[in-house]
């Protein structure tokens, strides 16, 4: 009745044919707003093409017991990429190839993001050529720096440049672009600094683009994350790398005895606090937490133990936030280092 009299008193003001247009615009208005209300809840990740897979699987599953009534969209921006728009507010779960850096802290304190940090799995950097390659059985990790560091540029171009047995054939080299975590954290343990490469290579954060152009080129080097090369293993093969104490190939029983050092690295996601406080969000955290280790496994990846699950899980139901990665992380295992104070 109310409403009635608004619009009677409307029409009488500007006449009838106006009103009716408004009124057919408020109509709109709220079916428009009733059905938003309706539709699903919408959880936006974004980050890490490394661990794509492994939320593409977490999402699937969760999705498939949810009926439609949940919508989860997942990015491949890269770490960097990706940290850039969580550390503004505009992603609820950050998917991480690498630890939040202490300027990406730093972006999300300005923004008031605050974070919980949990691990999902384990990855091992893997360096690859194509299975046409004869010539390589091992390589070093200091002949990995003088191939990748920057003044390497335009001046280690042959194969036989990094070792005179080599042939003296072209060197092809691919690698993760700048955006990715898999690029920070190469970077930082082969080079010795985050972001110090040479750029005439072929760059991409699509681990798959990598891939296609590795196996294709008998001249080719590169380095993966596990997953992809595990994989692709009838086009790459992997090469064994020696950081001192003999050659040493990826494998889940190399990473976890710590042998395969310093390639080896944990997988994490981030949570936006103010997003973990919706309901649909804690549970898919939960679930995700809860299906990691088998789905780590069936698409390639390195499971973590089971202790280091459970404790991520009691992190997230007690609210603990901020990262475990600082200073005196360094030389730590991964779940000593989940077992210690965070900083924000």
């Amino acid at each position: 009745m109310e409403f009635a009299n608004r619009f009677h008193n409307v029409k009488a003001t500007i006449g009838t044919p106006a009103a009716l247009l408004l009124l057919a615009l408020y109509l709109g208005w709220v079916v428009l707003a009733s059905l938003q209300a309706d539709g699903p809840a919408v959880i936006t990740v974004d980050g890490s093409s490394t661990l794509f897979p492994i939320t593409e699987a977490a999402v699937e599953e969760f999705q498939s017991s949810h009926r439609g009534r949940i919508r989860i969209t997942v990015g491949i921006s890269g770490t960097g990429g990706g940290f850039k728009k969580f550390c503004r507010g505009e992603t609820d779960i950050q998917d991480a190839s690498r630890p939040i850096s202490l300027g990406e802290r730093e972006a999300c304190r300005r923004n008031g993001v605050v974070y919980h940090e949990l691990p999902v799995a384990y990855d091992a950097m893997t360096i690859v050529v194509s299975r046409r390659n004869t010539w390589v059985d091992s390589i070093t990790l200091q002949e990995l720096k003088r191939i990748w560091e920057p003044s390497a540029q335009r001046t280690v171009l042959r194969w036989s440049q990094i070792r005179p047995a080599w042939p003296d054939v072209p060197l092809k080299l691919f690698g993760a672009g700048s955006d990715s975590g898999t690029f920070d954290y190469f970077t930082e343990v082969v080079v010795g600094r985050a972001k110090a490469s040479r750029g005439d290579y072929t760059a991409s954060e699509d681990d798959n683009t990598l891939v296609q152009g590795i196996a294709r080129d008998t001249y080719a080097l590169g380095y993966l994350p596990f997953g992809y090369y595990e994989n692709n293993r009838q086009r790459l093969r992997a090469v064994p790398v020696d950081a001192g104490e003999g050659p040493c190939e990826p494998s889940r029983e190399t990473v976890e005895n710590g042998t395969y050092h310093p390639l080896s690295r944990p997988l994490l996601i981030y949570v936006n606090e103010r997003s973990a406080a919706r309901p649909e969000i804690r549970r898919f955290v939960e679930s995700y937490l809860g299906a990691a280790g088998r789905l780590a496994g069936e698409v390639g990846f390195m499971p973590l133990p089971d202790d280091l699950y459970r404790l991520a899980a009691e992190h997230f139901r007690s609210g603990r936030l901020g990262t475990v990665f600082h200073a005196k992380a360094a030389g730590m295992s991964v779940i000593d280092l989940f077992r210690q104070d965070t900083t924000p």
